[in-house]
């Protein structure tokens, strides 16, 4: 396979993903399963390529200021222990046909964060979970368990789930979830490292998408900035709804 096109596929992968909070995995993911490599392999070399583009991307929302510390910390390191367990339990079995269900549950939630932005005048009361320290790590760790054992989930778990529930900027949002995907995608390598008699890896993959999701990293973070709060999370609906739909469909 050639490399250039997996760093093409990681730049537009990462340039959804940084301006949007999610959609490097599943899109990464999606092409690998289609080119045949199987669930394990594909999550495999994904999160192995996310180490270093979501670092890059970590620290460009830090300098853009998008980042909540407290949070970042309450979601990262529960996020980190689900990514861990998530990938050592995906290298025995293949969970391929829970996405169809997780899938579904996203579908709804970007139905209604498009509902909501769309044709709800008066925004519903949301509450300040930046302070619910318990609530934040069951959502990290579930995120971080998803993400690992279906090939992607990060940002489509959590960063829906705190536009819904939260009165955080939605920039603040994003460039959290993002910079706390580092620690969710080093434990889920670690995982699948400790795997690795089971799987195969192709290291051009895990090169070119890097590449791509690097390089393209600064310019997401530096949209993000700038996006209103209403029309990002349009933008933000719409990404989950397309993605998700297309999962389902492919089944």
């Amino acid at each position: 396979m050639n490399w250039i096109y997996f760093a093409i596929a990681g730049s537009v992968a990462q340039l959804i993903d940084g301006a949007l909070g999610m959609g490097f995995g599943l899109t990464s993911s999606t092409l690998l399963l289609t080119l045949g490599a199987s669930a394990a392999v594909a999550s495999a070399a994904v999160h192995a390529a996310e180490i270093g583009t979501t670092l890059i991307s970590g620290v460009s929302h830090w300098h853009e200021e998008n980042i909540d510390k407290k949070v970042l910390i309450q979601l990262a390191i529960p996020g980190g222990i689900g990514g861990f367990l998530g990938a050592m339990f995906l290298s025995s079995i293949d969970l391929s046909s829970s996405k169809i269900f997780i899938s579904t549950l996203l579908l709804f939630m970007g139905f209604l964060l498009l509902y909501r932005n769309l044709f709800q005048t008066t925004p519903p009361p949301q509450s300040e979970v930046q302070n619910n320290p318990r609530y934040l790590r069951f959502l990290g760790f579930t995120g971080g368990f998803v993400d690992a054992s279906g090939g992607g989930g990060w940002g489509p778990v959590v960063t829906p789930t705190l536009m819904t529930t939260s009165n955080m900027e939605p920039r603040k949002i994003i460039g959290t979830v993002s910079a706390s995907e580092f620690i969710v995608a080093l434990s889920a390598s670690a995982g699948f490292l400790l795997n690795i008699n089971k799987i195969n890896i192709d290291w051009s993959i895990v090169g070119g998408l890097a590449l791509g999701g690097a390089l393209m990293a600064p310019i997401a973070a530096k949209l993000v900035a700038k996006l209103p709060r209403k029309q990002l999370a349009i933008l933000v609906g719409m990404a989950i709804v397309i993605i998700n739909g297309i999962r389902i469909i492919q089944g």
